[in-house]
């Protein structure tokens, strides 16, 4: 074979030109931290006490904001609070503001607020169910095991109650 020649014969199919794929979201955690936490036992405080059987409460607010180039906080809001079915009667409140800075990219900007408000809190739920085990168990009750939470449910919950707020606003007299 002589060296000029092309080790390829001429009449070789050539691959196909490749589609580009849209690149794949990423998403990393960067920290995470308590902004705000505590934490009230109001059964000690009264001296109440004995066998009750509790109804625990739990309220979740989302929050997301921009840092710089890529980069988001998304803080979840825990308020728990843990009442006496009987009585009525509160035993506990635990609020809990847990965040985390995510580092986002590949997420079209149509899709990035439900992103950031529904994969980033899924992402920080489990740090924030031990938490509320762990407060709850050192402050005198049983560890308090969260359910898991449907953020995607939450998120249309959020969506539901701002059109009907910004409805209700469009429909006011001037």
């Amino acid at each position: 074979m002589a060296e000029n020649e092309d080790p390829k014969p001429a009449d070789t199919p050539k691959a196909p030109e490749t589609q580009q794929q849209p690149a794949t979201p990423q998403l990393r955690i960067l920290a995470q931290f308590i902004r705000d936490m505590s934490f009230e036992n109001i059964v000690i405080r009264d001296g109440s006490g004995g066998n009750v059987t509790p109804d625990i409460q739990v309220q979740v607010a989302l929050d997301a904001k921009k840092r710089q180039e890529n980069q988001y906080e998304v803080v979840a809001k825990f308020n728990i609070t843990s009442k006496n079915k009987e009585t009525d009667k509160t035993m506990f409140v635990l609020e809990l503001e847990y965040g985390g800075v995510f580092q986002i990219e590949n997420v079209p900007d149509e899709q990035l607020h439900p992103f950031l408000l529904i994969e980033c809190p899924r992402m920080l739920f489990p740090f924030v169910r031990r938490i509320v085990s762990d407060v709850t168990h050192d402050g005198g009750f049983p560890p308090l095991n969260l359910d898991n939470i449907d953020f995607v449910s939450l998120y249309r919950q959020s969506l539901q109650q701002r059109a009907a707020a910004a409805q209700a606003e469009g429909a006011k007299p001037n």
